[in-house]
């Protein structure tokens, strides 16, 4: 039964974030065609992740409430509704209330599908499970890139957008007809009041962990890679990709889903080696790896050195993988994996929104390098902090016996 709702859910969150992929070369350049400069395209692109910042702890609360399954299908429902209307945007303010639809849509997606994979794993397996999720979620996001910019090139701008909609519609079909409860059971109505009121005790104990320093040392390290996911590779990078290298939109969306496939061929070893050793090994390592593919690109001026700055980050990006939220996981009670769950994507969805808006206008003011090295120093800063002060909670895996 675990393993038919696990592979049920790493299917619909591969046809989910194909669409997302499809979308991710043309956005800025969409964003663009409205006359914006790129601190409003970086407002385009962190309206989403304010979304995310807004809706995860209530999705959070509703999966503890009402199930997973229900969250997932209601996120697929308001993702597939906001991509066809987002196509149809006329205008600067509908463009942002459409992008703001959507982030709300992906929170109940992304953060359901989290908590699932949290109630289906065991400690001793949960580096792999979440890096398999992972795996599938980036396959789906890594076969988007080139046929969107492909749309893009042959049908418009609008186009990766409407298919977007098509791949959530699909989502939602599957959600309906194929994923499982996961919520552990017990008295509907005591988790209900649990849910809608949480006792003093509970209270405690999650302000307890949310503010601990393991809980904001991990929440760092995330808040810097979404910080520079939507910051630098979704609204920098593809701009300096057509400002400074003269790239067309297929040219950047092959070089992202090089990205993809590169973080697809490392996550399953991370999470091996992060269920093997800890969590650590895997995480503060590639946090600087990560620094340095934005160093990389702060000083790309064509296209091999454009794709040699996009494998560092695959392969970045790729080993640290899913031991974040295994880290998060291991850390957190498990009744309170909800909203525990729920707080940190709020953290690293703060990312989302700073990141976009702050590089943006760092653009127009000092150019690309400037703000690509700043993300460097971050990364730096939060890898090292994390080394040095985060308690490991994995118990690391006995040695095989051999005979």
């Amino acid at each position: 039964m675990r393993d038919r709702s696990f592979l049920a859910l790493c299917a619909l969150i591969l046809v989910n974030q194909m669409g997302f992929g499809i979308i991710t070369p043309v956005l800025p350049a969409y964003a663009r065609s409205f006359g914006l400069d790129a601190s409003s395209v970086g407002l385009v692109i962190g309206i989403y992740g304010f979304a995310r910042f807004l809706a995860n702890v209530p999705a959070g609360q509703l999966a503890e409430r009402r199930g997973r399954r229900q969250v997932l299908i209601v996120g697929t429902v308001i993702t597939s509704i906001a991509s066809a209307l987002i196509a149809t945007a006329t205008s600067l303010p509908l463009l942002l209330a459409y992008r703001l639809l959507a982030g709300l849509g992906a929170a109940t997606v992304l953060t359901g599908g989290q908590i699932m994979v949290g109630d289906i794993a065991t400690p001793e397996n949960r580096g792999r499970m979440m890096s398999t999720y992972q795996g599938f979620f980036l396959v789906g996001v890594g076969l988007g890139p080139a046929p969107g910019g492909i749309l893009a090139d042959q049908f418009g701008l609008r186009a990766p957008f409407v298919a977007y909609a098509i791949f959530s519609a699909l989502a939602c079909v599957l959600a309906m007809l194929v994923i499982r409860e996961t919520k552990p059971e017990g008295s509907s109505a005591a988790t209900a009041a649990v849910a809608s009121n949480a006792s003093s005790a509970d209270g405690t104990r999650i302000r307890a962990t949310l503010l601990s320093s393991p809980f904001l040392l991990i929440g760092a390290v995330s808040f810097v890679q979404f910080f520079a996911r939507t910051g630098a590779v979704f609204t920098a990078v593809p701009l300096l990709g057509i400002d400074r290298a003269g790239l067309t939109a297929s040219q950047i969306g092959y070089a992202m889903a090089g990205v993809n496939l590169l973080n697809i061929a490392t996550l399953y070893p991370s999470g091996q080696l992060a269920d093997r050793v800890g969590r650590k090994l895997a995480i503060a390592p590639a946090t600087l790896v990560c620094g340095l593919a934005m160093l990389l690109w702060g000083r790309a001026t064509d296209y091999p050195s454009f794709i040699l700055a996009a494998a560092v980050w695959g392969l970045g990006s790729g080993i640290s993988g899913p031991s974040p939220a295994a880290y998060v996981a291991d850390l957190a009670p498990a009744d309170l994996r909800g909203r525990i769950f729920g707080y940190f994507r709020s953290v690293s969805d703060f990312g989302y929104i700073i990141g976009p808006l702050l590089i943006g206008a760092m653009i127009d003011r000092f150019g690309y390098a400037t703000p690509l090295m700043a993300t460097a120093v971050m990364f730096l800063i939060s890898g090292a902090a994390f080394w040095l002060f985060a308690p490991e909670f994995h118990r690391r895996a006995a040695p095989v016996a051999t005979s």
